[in-house]
């Protein structure tokens, strides 16, 4: 091979390839050795696409592998690489021709090991807890009695039977079941779909909204629950305005849920029996509250009743309490006729001593004494109006001698020079605009005069009528009867040997239409 390259000659037969074949065959090549493969490695930089694609390296102590799995393969993924986790990638080995470059179409990941998923738990706990998904203060108070309760499993385990046996035994409830998968990789997107659609439930309407949500599952290991470990049913759990109860697994299990929900259950069972009161228990209670109610109403009863009957010991007889009110009624019965007798007269002796003035003649002597006073003042009333007519002549007088004749007189002259100052000084204005128009349609005229068809008549042409209308073409004049010939100083009709009509003797001669320019006849 160093002496291919050592020959320049020799060099000249090696073929010739371009960089997309070249790019090709080296494709070829490594999809063909490495159809499938599994990769088990830790996880590097980790990259979503706005295009939706994912990007990914594995990596060891001394090599980087780049991944890319495409839109529609990342829904398929059970487990969603981060950094730092350790996983094993199966998937087929091909190759970047634009980057020349060499990478893995990763179709599954799985974590390798427990110990990498309880690490990522871990990781994945602490964030959530930072943000204040766990604290006790955004947790809900669970309803005492919900109307009805929503139930998040799948509806062919056995963990619904136990719900709905648990709820029948206490408190019956309506039940409303979203089934759901609880493990695989479709598990944690059907839960938090579920949450999300009890919650966007309307409430009282024809399927009505829970008031409380039980999300349950049965027992298993860590990788069939980790569906309710991963972040989207956390944050879905969190959101939900309806209290959850989180009833995953035996008791000792523990997943994200658990944590993010408004209470947790041991299990399926338990959370049931945190649903809803026993009712018989609630029933017994009632009862016993309702004794209790009613012997404290009877002992209330009866110590009013025994104070009631100790204070009317104490209080006088009801014949006592009126004897000394009829003896006052008697006393007052007898003395009133008396009392009326002598009102009576008091009332007429003092009626006559006021009626004792009031004689005929006092009466006489006031009238009289009245009608001199009025007599009196009827005499001064005359001469007071005489005096007020005539100041009021005086200021007629007054406003007359201001209102003279003589006065308007001056003033309409005074106005009328004015007047006439005003119309003299319009009138030059005026004259001198009607001879300016008067100039400009004198002007207007000449020129009208000298553009008209006549001033051409004038340099040697005429204008040939038929019939009294103008000829343009031979056409119309060999169908016109009578043919006439107009010069400037007169018509003439053709075959006529009398003398041209004169065109000066009309005093206001009409002038005919003026021909087109590409019409008429002038000679």
């Amino acid at each position: 091979m160093s002496d291919l390259f050592d020959d320049p000659i020799a060099g000249q037969n090696t073929p010739e390839f371009t960089v997309s074949e070249l790019s090709g065959a080296v494709k070829r090549t490594i999809e063909g050795e490495f159809s499938y493969v599994r990769v088990k490695a830790e996880v590097g930089r980790v990259m979503h696409a706005r295009s939706g694609h994912l990007y990914f390296d594995l990596k060891d102590d001394r090599s980087v592998l780049a991944c890319t799995t495409w839109k529609g393969q990342v829904s398929g993924l059970s487990v969603v690489p981060e950094e730092g986790m350790e996983v094993v990638v199966s998937g087929k080995m091909t190759t970047f021709g634009n980057q020349s470059k060499y990478q893995l179409n990763a179709v599954e990941v799985t974590v390798a090991g427990v110990g990498a998923l309880m690490a990522m738990l871990e990781k994945r706990k602490k964030a959530l807890a930072a943000e204040g998904l766990f604290d006790e203060d955004r947790k809900k108070k669970l309803p005492y009695l919900p109307e009805i309760i929503g139930v998040v499993t799948s509806p062919s385990g056995a963990v619904i039977r136990d719900i709905l046996h648990r709820l029948r035994d206490r408190f019956p409830r309506k039940v409303l079941v979203w089934p759901v998968a609880v493990q695989g990789q479709a598990c944690s997107g059907d839960v938090a779909n579920a949450i999300n659609g009890f919650n966007k439930m309307t409430p009282g309407g024809a399927l009505p909204r829970p008031d409380l949500i039980i999300v349950a599952r049965g027992g298993g290991s860590i990788e069939d629950l980790w569906g309710f470990n991963e972040e989207v049913v956390a944050r879905a759990t969190a959101a939900s305005d309806i209290p959850i109860i989180s009833a995953v697994g035996h008791e000792t299990d523990t997943t994200l849920i658990d944590f993010v929900s408004d209470q947790r259950a041991p299990t399926p069972t338990a959370a049931a029996e945190l649903a809803v009161p026993v009712r018989r228990e609630l029933m017994a209670w009632v009862d016993e509250q309702g004794a209790r109610l009613t012997r404290g109403l009877n002992d209330a009863l009866t110590r009013r009743e025994q104070r009631l009957r100790d204070v009317a010991r104490a209080l006088p007889k009801p014949e006592t309490l009126l004897q000394t009110s009829r003896q006052r009624l008697d006393v007052m019965d007898h003395r009133l006729p008396n009392a009326l007798m002598s009102t009576t007269d008091r009332k007429r002796l003092k009626l006559q001593d006021k009626s004792g003035p009031l004689r005929p003649g006092i009466l006489m002597a006031k009238l009289q004494q009245s009608q001199r006073d009025l007599a009196a003042r009827d005499q001064r009333l005359a001469p007071a109006l005489s005096r007020i007519v005539e100041r009021r002549n005086d200021r007629l007088d007054q406003w007359a001698n201001r209102m003279r004749p003589q006065l308007v007189t001056d003033r309409m002259t005074r106005f009328d020079g004015q007047i006439k100052d005003v119309a003299g000084r319009l009138k030059r204005p005026m004259d001198q605009t009607l001879s300016d128009l008067s100039n400009r349609l004198m002007s207007l005229d000449r020129l009208r005069e000298t553009l008209g068809y006549r001033e051409t008549i004038k340099r040697g042409y005429a204008v040939v009528r038929g019939d009294g209308n103008v000829i343009t073409d031979t056409k119309t004049a060999k169908k016109a009867t009578n043919i006439e010939v107009e010069f400037a100083d007169g018509r003439i009709a053709l075959g006529s040997t009398e003398p041209a009509k004169s065109l000066s003797k009309k005093p206001n001669p009409k002038p005919p239409a003026a021909p087109k320019p590409d019409q008429g006849s002038l000679f």
